[in-house]
């Protein structure tokens, strides 16, 4: 793998930016991506769960990786989510992530026909890590959507057998027994990307290094706190930041959860992303008003 470093710190999981005839407004990327930069951003995960990437087609989800790209400058890393129900659109956005210059690629575990074992597992994501060998690969584990819960630890054991670029995993769940052995095993052999914002302080206990999160977008000051708290042993510190943390995610969930209603908030904020693609409805006038409020009561927009 070419230049390959492990990630250190807050890597935003972005959304995709959609004009009000839902169409994907690319234009939007570049003031975006000054935020990432400001906010001191290690990195961004595109087109994730947080990105509505299986409601994008191929060719969208392409464009709004080169659109990051090209953006970024070299500022913070591109990871590019190439996750797929279907391999072979899989394997060309990881070999498209290559050609164009992405740092690492990660994937979901399909979700319609799911793999029966971990075998299955590591035979599909094979083909796809092989499409972009210079680039780190991380199995983007997520129970709650896939519906895959078979051992991480194992996938690990196993899948680095026959996936040379397999570098790590994307832990989207909240067994912090399995991801204490994911970190552990073989001597911290591989990355362990903590994936549940309202839990960050337990993971960067156990020992993860960097954290990827949607409420990283819009209260960047607020995980860098509980991050350099963290490294400083000061415990106190980092609680009273997770729980300033705990308070917008129970917000969102009050408003659709992090996807529709972190979307709403990064148009509050003045990133323009518009609204959610179908089935997420969109968000009413009326909501906009009553989600500020809510926002107003925990300080929200001083944070």
């Amino acid at each position: 793998m070419k230049n390959y470093q492990r990630m250190e710190g807050m890597v935003a999981a972005t959304f995709t930016p959609m004009d009000a005839n839902g169409e994907v407004n690319y234009a939007v990327i570049e003031n975006y991506a000054e935020w990432a930069a400001k906010s001191k951003f290690a990195g961004v995960f595109v087109c994730g769960t947080t990105g509505e990437s299986q409601s994008l087609t191929l060719e969208e989800r392409m464009l709004i990786l080169e659109k990051w790209i090209a953006c970024a400058s070299g500022r913070f890393k591109v990871i590019a989510h190439v996750g797929s129900n279907c391999q072979k659109d899989a394997i060309a956005l990881a070999a498209h992530a290559a050609k164009k210059g992405a740092d690492a690629i990660s994937s979901i575990a399909p979700n319609f026909f799911r793999p029966g074992s971990v075998k299955d597992l590591t035979d599909f994501f094979k083909p796809i890590a092989a499409a972009a060998p210079e680039l780190p690969f991380y199995y983007y584990n997520m129970p709650s959507m896939s519906g895959v819960c078979l051992s991480v630890v194992d996938f690990l054991k196993e899948g680095s057998k026959v996936i040379p670029n397999l570098v790590g995993v994307k832990f989207t769940h909240n067994n912090l027994m399995e991801m204490g052995e994911c970190i552990a095993f073989e001597n911290n052999r591989f990355e362990v990307l903590h994936g549940y914002d309202e839990i960050l302080i337990a993971g960067l206990a156990f020992g993860a290094k960097a954290g990827v999160g949607s409420t990283y977008n819009y209260i960047p000051n607020v995980y860098r706190g509980i991050f350099e708290a963290m490294k400083e042993n000061n415990v106190e510190k980092a609680r009273q930041l997770q729980e300033i943390s705990i308070q917008v995610v129970e917000i969102i969930i009050k408003y659709g959860g992090g996807v529709r209603g972190g979307k709403a908030i990064m148009n509050l904020i003045g990133i323009e992303c518009g609204s959610c693609r179908s089935p997420f409805a969109a968000f009413s006038e009326e909501e906009y008003k009553s989600l500020k409020e809510d926002l107003e009561k925990i300080n929200f927009f001083s944070l």
